[in-house]
């Protein structure tokens, strides 16, 4: 009897906040056969959830295939697996608000996303949205995904990388007020995330990249006028990166150095703090038509670096106004499959810890 091996990687999907727009945009993103040609997709989540949401997006042809076991999935076209935790009342469940019971739901599934990566049983994961004052509601105190996959996987060293098109960006500090970010750039952390930078861009298949570190301060500071923290953390980060072989750049002015970026002048740029590095790649990714009153794209993708397992994710957030409407964009989510794909083969083939 011949057998035929399924080369394809499994890819775990967290099925975010069950009152978001998670569900709906993962039967969306499932209802592509294209998926299913370079992945085994199964949706961590509730099935009762995930039927509710194939019928508001009114995807014919689509079965929810629920399973106990990753053994019964399926991974065909037109099948969606679940791997159903059985979490989320649909009498009790109001879309577009926000609950500790929601919350609860969408905090174990990743936990359960996370537990099924380490032990070897996926290949990647993919998370969808989650609320996270729902998740603190029902007492689980992480600021985000990327606090708790650090903590499940026991990771020190990790930072956010956000992908569209040709501009990467990752960040010295992420969910912390703007205040503790400016305390946060310090040499040592500067160094480590562009260290993480250089290795990421590499497994995406780029040998030799070129990697911008922005400045703190407008302008880099000016030479101290405006601040200090270029001269005494960034450039003396920027001279140690160099000197172990890494080719970066900088400190370059923040309000320039993303134009660059997208000039094809840096690989990946290293941010100082969230909204630095969220800002312009959000206005590149994310494109509202106001004559149509709809967005036309919500792209753009998160990647954890750093940790011992992959995790890619939408970039966007639950958008409750737009839970039950069916209108919501899947294309973040597509491009956040399409990355654990091929971060999984790199992984496979070179050996590496992303």
């Amino acid at each position: 009897m011949e057998v035929h091996m399924d080369n394809r990687p499994v890819i775990g999907i967290t099925m975010g906040d069950p009152a978001g727009i998670g569900p709906e945009i993962t039967v969306k993103a499932l209802a592509d056969p294209k998926i299913y040609e370079t992945c085994r997709p199964v949706v961590i989540g509730d099935a009762s959830v995930m039927e509710q949401a194939a019928a508001i997006v009114r995807k014919e042809g689509i079965t929810i295939h629920p399973v106990q076991e990753l053994s019964e999935a399926v991974y065909e076209y037109g099948i969606i697996d679940v791997y159903d935790k059985k979490l989320t009342d649909l009498k009790g469940l109001k879309l577009g608000e926000v609950s500790a019971v929601a919350g609860e739901s969408a905090f174990q599934y990743v936990k359960e996303v996370i537990r099924l990566a380490m032990e070897g049983k996926v290949d990647a994961t993919v998370t969808n949205a989650l609320n996270k004052e729902a998740i603190n509601l029902a007492g689980h105190n992480y600021s985000g995904h990327t606090e708790i996959y650090a903590d499940f996987t026991g990771t020190k060293k990790y930072t956010m990388m956000l992908a569209h098109e040709n501009i990467r960006v990752v960040h010295v500090s992420t969910h912390v007020s703007l205040r503790e970010a400016c305390d946060r750039v310090k040499k040592d952390r500067v160094l480590e995330v562009i260290r993480i930078a250089d290795q990421a861009v590499k497994e995406l298949g780029i040998e030799n990249p070129k990697i911008g570190v922005s400045g703190l301060n407008p302008h880099s500071g000016e030479n101290g006028l405006f601040g200090r923290e270029e001269i005494e953390e960034i450039i003396p980060a920027i001279e140690a990166a160099k000197e172990e072989g890494i080719c970066a750049e900088g400190p370059v002015p923040p309000d320039t150095i993303f134009s660059k970026a997208r000039g094809g002048w840096y690989d990946i740029v290293v941010a100082m703090y969230h909204d630095q590095g969220h800002i312009p790649l959000k206005l590149v990714g994310f494109v509202y038509d106001r004559e149509k009153g709809k967005w036309e794209a919500v792209a753009g993708v998160n990647i954890t670096l750093g940790l011992p397992i992959i995790r890619t994710s939408v970039d966007h957030g639950t958008a409750f106004d737009q839970a039950g409407k069916g209108t919501a964009n899947e294309l973040s989510l597509v491009n956040a499959i399409d990355y654990a794909v091929k971060l999984s083969a790199s992984k496979k083939a070179e050996g590496r810890q992303l």
